[in-house]
């Protein structure tokens, strides 16, 4: 995306600190305006750097700022000092989502030519590089063969997927059928369960980047501790001994 802020005509609001974001939403909350004005303002890169995520989909980048810039006001509006975050790390996935939620909602009336033509390249693509190596195709070397970037590729297959129907119907025999929203079910908590995380994500941020590391190794990539030693290089003792200091950094961070 070579779209940049000066093109999109953005004045070049100043950034914002943690302590003045803090203050500005104490203010929104408490009815002022020109401070809920302020905190759009200041977060408006950030909405823009979000927006780079979305290349490729066929959409003008003004278009899905505006949607993203939507999801900031509502972060803005939605934003609780319980939740122990920081406002950009509550107010990102609050972007994004409103993003996919158009992207999804739009999805049969705004894929571009160029997306579907590389979609239906692809798996011809894929079943003659099948045939040649033997096995399936990685993304990149699809993304090779027709000559763009693999985000591209992704972002192709993504965008030809039909939406499916809540009201679906999955079986059926004498009695009633039964509906893809009847196996669907809304777990109680979710929220809490939610901030949890976006907290969880704030405080392995703020780790050193050895325990992210080992961390991640041990409990994102499901290695052993034996695995993890011999990739970095170290003993199992060591690794151990890291694992359980982020651990209770994290215990005492999260407390």
């Amino acid at each position: 995306m070579s779209t940049r802020l000066s093109e999109m005509n953005l004045p070049r609001f100043p950034r914002l600190s943690d302590e003045e974001v803090v203050e500005l939403l104490d203010k929104t909350q408490a009815g002022d305006l020109d401070a809920r004005e302020r905190l759009i303002n200041g977060n408006l890169r950030l909405v823009f750097n979000l927006v780079k995520r979305f290349q490729y989909r066929g959409y003008e980048e003004e278009d899905l700022f505006q949607i993203g810039t939507i999801g900031l006001i509502k972060a803005i509006d939605k934003f609780d000092p319980s939740f122990n975050v920081k406002f950009s790390t509550y107010a990102v996935p609050m972007i994004i989502g409103e993003i996919r939620r158009f992207l999804r909602d739009d999805h049969s009336i705004r894929v571009s030519r160029s997306v579907k033509e590389i979609g239906f390249r692809i798996p011809r693509v894929k079943e003659e590089l099948t045939r040649a190596k033997g096995r399936e195709p990685t993304i990149g070397e699809i993304a090779e063969a027709l000559g763009i970037s693999r985000e591209e590729v992704v972002s192709s297959l993504e965008a030809l997927q039909h939406p499916v129907s809540m009201h679906e119907t999955l079986y059926q025999d004498d009695g009633d059928p039964i509906f893809l929203i009847d196996q669907l079910k809304a777990e109680a908590g979710m929220d809490s369960i939610w901030t949890e995380n976006l907290a969880l994500k704030e405080v392995l941020s703020k780790l050193p980047e050895r325990e992210k590391q080992v961390l991640r190794m041990r409990f994102f990539e499901d290695k052993t501790q034996t695995q993890v030693a011999k990739a970095l290089g170290l003993s199992q003792v060591q690794i151990s001994r890291i694992e359980r200091q982020a651990l209770g950094h994290i215990k005492e961070l999260m407390s």
